[in-house]
């Protein structure tokens, strides 16, 4: 299995998986920062607000800030949480700075100043750019409070829980990555066994081993792709088949003749058997056998490759049925075939080639005057069912079995009471009868006949093919 499509697909799906693990990290950053730290400042300005009448009432109690300055307790005091009691001892004032220092990195969030605006007490670092508001006691101004936003706590990563969420995205991070390239190798190998299957397949198809097969043991695309392979292993394996048995019949078909012809040479050539009419008649019989076999394959190989030219007019096939029939009507009088010709009164005319459906009729003439016993009989039926022509061909003993039947169109098939060359043919009238009737848009079929031999059906269509 080439590891190259493994590779892409292990690192396609890790980077896909560290983008949305990035992204969620993201995500979660800014949300941390601006939903519960943006809850946390709102909540900080609230308390901003209530501080600064407490202030100012301290304020107007002392008349100065020396007091704060004095004893910085009392600034813990007035800036202490709602759960701190009113009356503090020095442990619940250290307990309280030790939670807001675990909270915020700084014992100390705000920083007092004076009418000028000079620092007081508090955390020196708020800045000037921190939210401030004034301490006014009898409408002047004595001081301003000002706020150290958490976003700053945030920006100096003095914020011990936002370290720890930190932490915890990124361990959820590497391990969605791990699990992630872990379930990637496992469907990775899972889903491509099948296509490496395939690739070992379609390398022996290429060297012509159509015999191999992979397994269907999926009914997904992957399945669907192992089947139709499969099947087209088939059909190459039956072809090539059919090649070889084609090639072994051609050159038995065109062996036999020429042996023939070379044996009469060899004689009138020795002055064994003297040039007369009969040695003369004997060798034009297997020159014309030798050129009908030639014709045929031929026509075949042109009809293989779709390069049957079809000249198309309007054909009576009445008219055309009849004069066929009239032309064999000594040779079947001569094999002792009764004919029984039934046509419709008034013409039936077609879109056709003429001289191809001539040569149709008469591949199924020659077919029964060479197969069917003497004292047969043969049946021909010509009528409009609709819009089609039904032609039926039926002749009498010997017949064909089932099997015969399937491969009566194969090329070079001939039934076992054909084979002797004294009565059978090449085995291509058939095939060739086929061809002409499909490439007219037609059907034809083989049959069990009535009287006791084949009965080929014929379906042409009436109008364009």
């Amino acid at each position: 299995m080439p590891q190259g499509l493994i590779a892409k697909l292990f690192f396609s799906v890790l980077l896909v998986t560290a983008f949305i693990v990035i992204a969620m990290g993201f995500a979660a950053r800014v949300t941390f920062n601006q939903g519960f730290l943006g809850y946390l400042s709102k909540q900080e300005e609230i308390r901003l607000k209530e501080t600064v009448p407490l202030l100012a009432d301290a304020y107007r109690a002392h008349g100065s800030w020396r007091f704060i300055r004095d004893d910085p307790q009392n600034w813990m005091v007035l800036m202490r949480p709602a759960n701190l009691p009113d009356h503090p001892t020095a442990e619940d004032v250290e307990r309280t700075a030790l939670s807001v220092s675990d909270l915020t990195g700084t014992p100390m969030r705000f920083t007092l100043l004076d009418a000028q605006q000079r620092y007081v007490f508090g955390n020196p670092k708020t800045g000037l750019g921190a939210p401030k508001l004034p301490i006014v006691v009898d409408g002047r101004t004595v001081g301003w409070l000002r706020m150290l936003p958490f976003q700053r706590v945030i920006e100096a990563g003095d914020l011990a829980f936002q370290q720890s969420q930190h932490r915890g995205f990124f361990i959820i991070g590497v391990c969605a990555l791990l699990l992630a390239a872990l379930l990637t190798i496992v469907v990775a190998r899972s889903l491509l066994s099948p296509i490496s299957q395939l690739k070992r397949a379609t390398d022996a198809v290429a060297i012509g081993d159509y015999t191999i097969r992979v397994h269907e043991n999926t009914r997904d695309e992957l399945g669907q792709l192992a089947k139709n392979f499969n099947l087209m292993a088939l059909v190459l394996e039956s072809n090539e088949k059919m090649r070889r048995e084609f090639v072994a019949d051609v050159s038995h078909e065109l062996r036999t003749p020429l042996a023939v012809m070379h044996a009469e040479f060899e004689v009138l050539e020795d002055g064994i058997r003297p040039i007369d009419i009969a040695a003369i008649q004997s060798l034009k019989v297997e020159a014309t056998h030798l050129s009908k076999l030639v014709e045929d394959l031929y026509q075949l190989s042109l009809a293989d490759i779709g390069a049957l030219i079809y000249r198309k007019s309007e054909v009576d096939i009445t008219e055309l049925l009849r004069t066929t029939t009239k032309a064999f009507q000594k040779r079947l009088i001569q094999a002792d075939i009764t004919l029984e010709l039934k046509l419709p009164q008034s013409p039936l005319t077609i879109d056709a080639d003429e001289k191809r459906l001539r040569q149709l009729f008469a591949n199924l003439l020659e077919n029964t005057i060479r197969y069917t016993h003497a004292g047969g009989r043969l049946s021909i039926y010509c009528m409009q069912l609709e819009d089609q022509v039904a032609i039926d061909v039926m002749d009498s003993a010997p017949g064909v079995d089932d099997i015969g039947l399937e491969r009566l169109f194969d090329r070079f098939y001939r039934g076992e009471s054909s084979r002797n060359r004294a009565s059978g043919g090449a085995g291509l009238g058939l095939p060739i009868s086929r061809s002409i009737v499909e490439a007219h848009g037609g059907t034809i079929e083989a049959r069990h006949s009535k009287l006791g031999g084949l009965w080929l059906v014929i379906r042409l269509p009436i109008g364009d093919a």
